[in-house]
């Protein structure tokens, strides 16, 4: 009977544990949060003047933000949630996007919880990774 409850009860502290490891920050990623990071990490031209980012990004609930990394520049909108504003702003990016993107919208844009991503070249892994490394809130 001890040895079975010393089961039962190591069994529902690893299960508090797990779910423990499980939660994740659900605070929406910001423009202002992530810009110092991307420039740490060696991205160019940072910027979160709402006339440098665009008309998509300038209006995101979240705020905007542009960058350069290796000639390859960067815009991201950051929405208010990850449903519906993340869902509207990618359809705002590829109605809006140059005639010349639109055919590769889905190699050049991503999201990521809120931060919609939109490249003008497909970036490199390292490229992606950086910038995934630095959304924040």
């Amino acid at each position: 009977m001890v040895r079975r409850s010393v089961l039962v009860l190591a069994a529902v502290s690893l299960l508090v544990v797990a779910a423990g490891c499980g939660t994740r920050d659900t605070k929406p990623y910001t423009a202002q949060g992530t810009a110092a990071c991307l420039t740490k990490k060696g991205l160019t031209k940072v910027s979160t003047d709402p006339l440098k980012v665009g008309f998509i990004a300038a209006f995101a609930e979240n705020g905007g933000l542009v960058a350069t990394s290796n000639g390859n520049r960067l815009t991201i909108a950051f929405a208010g949630d990850d449903t519906d504003g993340v869902t509207s702003t990618k359809e705002a990016f590829r109605t809006h996007a140059p005639a010349r993107l639109r055919p590769r919208m889905d190699d050049i844009m991503e999201s990521q919880r809120n931060a919609v991503l939109v490249w003008t070249t497909s970036p490199s892994p390292k490229q992606l990774a950086d910038v995934e490394g630095c959304l924040h809130s």
